[in-house]
Protein backbone atom coordinates (compact mmCIF):
# COMPACT_ATOMS: atom_id res chain seq x y z
CA UNK A 1 0.00 0.00 0.00
CA UNK A 2 1.35 3.42 -0.96
CA UNK A 3 1.43 5.56 2.19
CA UNK A 4 2.90 8.65 0.50
CA UNK A 5 -0.47 10.41 0.03
CA UNK A 6 -1.30 9.91 3.72
CA UNK A 7 2.11 11.20 4.75
CA UNK A 8 1.68 14.22 2.48
CA UNK A 9 -1.71 14.97 4.06
CA UNK A 10 -0.18 14.78 7.55
CA UNK A 11 2.61 17.15 6.55
CA UNK A 12 0.04 19.58 5.18
CA UNK A 13 -1.97 19.38 8.42
CA UNK A 14 1.15 20.02 10.50
CA UNK A 15 2.07 23.01 8.35
CA UNK A 16 -1.45 24.41 8.66
CA UNK A 17 -1.34 23.98 12.46
CA UNK A 18 1.94 25.91 12.59
CA UNK A 19 0.48 28.64 10.35
CA UNK A 20 -2.62 28.93 12.56
CA UNK A 21 -0.47 29.25 15.68
CA UNK A 22 1.62 31.98 14.06
CA UNK A 23 -1.55 33.84 13.05
CA UNK A 24 -2.85 33.70 16.61
CA UNK A 25 0.45 34.92 18.04
CA UNK A 26 0.64 37.75 15.49
CA UNK A 27 -2.95 38.77 16.20
CA UNK A 28 -2.15 39.11 19.90
CA UNK A 29 0.90 41.34 19.46
CA UNK A 30 0.00 44.78 20.75
CA UNK A 31 -0.88 46.74 23.88
CA UNK A 32 -1.70 44.34 26.69
CA UNK A 33 -1.26 41.30 24.45
CA UNK A 34 0.35 37.91 24.91
CA UNK A 35 -0.36 34.94 27.21
CA UNK A 36 -3.57 35.59 29.10
CA UNK A 37 -2.88 35.89 32.82
CA UNK A 38 -4.63 37.35 35.85
CA UNK A 39 -8.27 37.84 36.71
CA UNK A 40 -10.81 39.51 34.46
CA UNK A 41 -10.72 43.31 34.73
CA UNK A 42 -13.45 45.28 36.47
CA UNK A 43 -14.42 48.48 34.66
CA UNK A 44 -15.66 51.74 36.16
CA UNK A 45 -15.60 55.47 35.47
CA UNK A 46 -12.70 57.36 37.01
CA UNK A 47 -13.24 59.86 39.82
CA UNK A 48 -11.17 62.92 40.65
CA UNK A 49 -9.57 60.98 43.51
CA UNK A 50 -8.00 58.72 40.86
CA UNK A 51 -6.09 61.56 39.16
CA UNK A 52 -2.64 60.97 40.76
CA UNK A 53 -2.77 57.24 40.09
CA UNK A 54 -3.94 57.78 36.52
CA UNK A 55 -1.16 60.25 35.75
CA UNK A 56 1.36 57.73 37.09
CA UNK A 57 -0.21 54.94 35.02
CA UNK A 58 -0.10 56.90 31.75
CA UNK A 59 3.46 58.06 32.33
CA UNK A 60 4.61 54.52 33.18
CA UNK A 61 3.16 53.17 29.94
CA UNK A 62 4.71 55.74 27.60
CA UNK A 63 7.65 57.65 29.05
CA UNK A 64 11.12 56.89 30.38
CA UNK A 65 13.13 53.71 30.59
CA UNK A 66 10.57 52.05 32.86
CA UNK A 67 8.03 52.15 30.01
CA UNK A 68 10.31 49.94 27.91
CA UNK A 69 9.12 46.99 30.02
CA UNK A 70 5.86 47.21 28.07
CA UNK A 71 4.83 47.32 24.43
CA UNK A 72 3.41 50.85 24.26
CA UNK A 73 6.50 52.91 25.09
CA UNK A 74 7.14 56.14 23.20
CA UNK A 75 10.53 56.60 24.87
CA UNK A 76 12.36 56.37 21.54
CA UNK A 77 10.44 59.26 19.97
CA UNK A 78 9.39 61.51 22.87
CA UNK A 79 10.83 62.74 26.14
CA UNK A 80 9.04 64.80 28.75
CA UNK A 81 5.54 64.19 30.04
CA UNK A 82 2.66 62.32 28.40
CA UNK A 83 -0.05 63.99 30.48
CA UNK A 84 -0.52 65.96 33.70
CA UNK A 85 -3.09 66.18 36.52
CA UNK A 86 -4.94 69.06 34.85
CA UNK A 87 -5.34 67.12 31.61
CA UNK A 88 -6.57 63.98 33.35
CA UNK A 89 -8.96 65.95 35.56
CA UNK A 90 -10.42 67.68 32.50
CA UNK A 91 -11.21 64.33 30.86
CA UNK A 92 -13.01 63.19 34.03
CA UNK A 93 -15.03 66.36 34.63
CA UNK A 94 -15.87 67.68 31.14
CA UNK A 95 -19.47 66.98 30.01
CA UNK A 96 -19.62 64.38 27.24
CA UNK A 97 -16.29 62.93 28.35
CA UNK A 98 -15.38 60.00 30.56
CA UNK A 99 -12.24 58.22 31.65
CA UNK A 100 -12.76 54.47 31.83
CA UNK A 101 -10.50 52.56 34.22
CA UNK A 102 -9.83 48.84 34.54
CA UNK A 103 -8.93 47.27 37.87
CA UNK A 104 -7.66 43.87 38.87
CA UNK A 105 -7.85 42.84 42.51
CA UNK A 106 -8.52 46.48 43.39
CA UNK A 107 -5.44 47.79 41.58
CA UNK A 108 -5.73 50.20 38.66
CA UNK A 109 -4.11 48.53 35.63
CA UNK A 110 -5.47 50.31 32.53
CA UNK A 111 -7.46 53.31 31.36
CA UNK A 112 -8.83 55.06 28.29
CA UNK A 113 -10.59 58.31 27.43
CA UNK A 114 -13.95 58.44 25.67
CA UNK A 115 -15.41 61.66 24.29
CA UNK A 116 -18.84 61.97 22.69
CA UNK A 117 -18.63 63.79 19.34
CA UNK A 118 -22.05 63.57 17.72
CA UNK A 119 -22.35 60.32 15.79
CA UNK A 120 -18.77 59.41 16.70
CA UNK A 121 -16.80 58.82 19.87
CA UNK A 122 -13.14 59.71 20.34
CA UNK A 123 -10.80 57.19 21.98
CA UNK A 124 -7.61 58.39 23.65
CA UNK A 125 -5.37 58.35 26.73
CA UNK A 126 -5.10 54.58 26.34
CA UNK A 127 -2.66 53.09 28.84
CA UNK A 128 -1.93 49.62 30.20
CA UNK A 129 0.47 49.25 33.11
CA UNK A 130 3.69 47.70 31.73
CA UNK A 131 3.63 44.91 34.32
CA UNK A 132 0.05 44.02 33.31
CA UNK A 133 0.80 43.87 29.60
CA UNK A 134 1.04 40.42 28.12
CA UNK A 135 -2.46 39.17 28.94
CA UNK A 136 -4.80 40.62 26.31
CA UNK A 137 -5.87 43.41 28.64
CA UNK A 138 -5.52 46.12 25.99
CA UNK A 139 -7.93 44.28 23.70
CA UNK A 140 -10.46 43.96 26.53
CA UNK A 141 -10.28 47.68 27.35
CA UNK A 142 -10.72 48.66 23.70
CA UNK A 143 -13.70 46.32 23.30
CA UNK A 144 -15.39 47.69 26.42
CA UNK A 145 -14.84 51.27 25.24
CA UNK A 146 -16.40 50.44 21.87
CA UNK A 147 -19.37 48.77 23.56
CA UNK A 148 -20.02 51.73 25.84
CA UNK A 149 -19.71 54.28 23.03
CA UNK A 150 -22.15 52.37 20.84
CA UNK A 151 -24.69 51.25 23.45
CA UNK A 152 -24.76 54.32 25.71
CA UNK A 153 -24.07 57.14 23.26
CA UNK A 154 -25.35 55.59 20.06
CA UNK A 155 -22.01 56.27 18.38
CA UNK A 156 -21.65 54.68 14.96
CA UNK A 157 -17.92 55.29 14.65
CA UNK A 158 -14.90 55.33 16.94
CA UNK A 159 -12.19 57.85 16.08
CA UNK A 160 -8.63 58.00 17.37
CA UNK A 161 -5.37 59.67 16.41
CA UNK A 162 -2.06 57.80 16.48
CA UNK A 163 1.44 59.09 15.86
CA UNK A 164 1.96 58.13 12.23
CA UNK A 165 5.44 56.61 12.67
CA UNK A 166 4.13 54.00 15.11
CA UNK A 167 3.62 51.35 12.45
CA UNK A 168 3.30 48.37 14.83
CA UNK A 169 0.69 50.11 16.95
CA UNK A 170 -1.31 51.15 13.89
CA UNK A 171 -1.15 47.57 12.61
CA UNK A 172 -2.54 46.35 15.96
CA UNK A 173 -5.49 48.72 15.61
CA UNK A 174 -6.03 47.62 12.02
CA UNK A 175 -6.39 44.04 13.26
CA UNK A 176 -9.06 45.36 15.62
CA UNK A 177 -11.04 46.74 12.67
CA UNK A 178 -9.69 50.31 12.44
CA UNK A 179 -8.75 51.80 9.11
CA UNK A 180 -6.18 54.42 8.24
CA UNK A 181 -7.64 57.56 6.69
CA UNK A 182 -4.47 59.36 5.63
CA UNK A 183 -5.84 62.46 7.35
CA UNK A 184 -2.98 64.03 9.29
CA UNK A 185 -2.75 66.72 11.94
CA UNK A 186 0.56 68.25 13.05
CA UNK A 187 2.23 67.29 16.30
CA UNK A 188 2.16 70.29 18.69
CA UNK A 189 5.90 71.01 18.61
CA UNK A 190 6.85 73.51 21.29
CA UNK A 191 3.98 72.57 23.63
CA UNK A 192 5.72 70.47 26.27
CA UNK A 193 2.40 69.35 27.74
CA UNK A 194 2.50 66.74 24.96
CA UNK A 195 6.15 65.83 25.39
CA UNK A 196 9.51 66.82 23.94
CA UNK A 197 9.98 65.26 20.48
CA UNK A 198 13.21 63.45 19.65
CA UNK A 199 12.56 63.69 15.88
CA UNK A 200 11.09 66.26 13.52
CA UNK A 201 8.64 64.18 11.49
CA UNK A 202 5.87 63.45 14.01
CA UNK A 203 2.25 63.77 12.93
CA UNK A 204 -1.05 62.30 14.07
CA UNK A 205 -3.11 60.12 11.72
CA UNK A 206 -6.84 59.66 12.17
CA UNK A 207 -8.03 56.04 12.45
CA UNK A 208 -11.73 55.17 12.24
CA UNK A 209 -13.80 52.08 13.02
CA UNK A 210 -17.49 51.54 12.35
CA UNK A 211 -19.25 50.38 15.51
CA UNK A 212 -22.09 47.92 15.78
CA UNK A 213 -20.74 45.63 13.07
CA UNK A 214 -18.97 42.28 13.57
CA UNK A 215 -15.16 42.52 13.44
Amino acid sequence: MDTAPLQDQQVQRDQQDQHDRRDTQSEDQGPGAGPRVGTEPVFRDAAEADVPALVALVESAYRGDASRAGWTTEADILDGQRTDPEGVRAVITTPGSRLLVAERDGALVACCQLEHRGDAAYFGMFAVRPGAQGGGLGRRVLAEAERLAHEEWGATEMHMTVISVRDELIAWYERRGYRRTGRMTPFPYGDERFGVPRRDDLRFELLIKELGRPD
